[in-house]
């Protein structure tokens, strides 16, 4: 299974697939299904806006989180918008500002599924084709 960041909107509704070959020419791989690619739209840290408590909770006393991005649908957030939100929002946090490197993977497993899947049909998507596959 193959997970990424779209990085830029998805046109259309467009499958993951239809995406990435468009976008940046990848072919789906032989014997690879359909849904055995998704995207995070436009990026990972759109999934972070879904579920701003986890965020909140993981940068403590500092964070501002009036300074992300308010639109609920984070998949039409431009990532650079993204970008300089969580920029601004943990500047004054003890662990200071954003750092893809040193945070993305740590906040990503403290957001809650369910409330990013709410958020981000392609999130839904793919978490509905995991619990599919772990009851098969």
């Amino acid at each position: 299974m193959l997970v990424v960041d779209s990085e830029e909107p998805v046109a259309g509704g467009n499958a993951p697939w239809t995406h990435l070959k468009t976008r940046d020419r990848w072919d789906k791989p032989k014997g690879a299904s359909d849904d055995s690619g998704h995207l995070m739209v436009q990026c990972m840290e759109a999934w972070f806006l879904a579920d701003k408590e986890a965020l909140a909770k993981y940068y403590g006393s500092g964070f501002k989180a009036n300074a992300l991005p308010p639109n609920p649908n984070i998949e039409h957030i431009p990532k650079t918008d993204i970008d300089d939100g969580l920029k601004n929002a943990t500047r004054g946090t003890t662990k200071r500002s954003y750092d893809k490197g040193r945070d993305s993977f740590a906040i990503l497993g403290e957001l809650d599924p369910k409330i990013v899947a709410r958020a981000s049909p392609y999130a839904d998507c793919l978490l509905r084709v995991l619990q599919a596959r772990a009851s098969q």
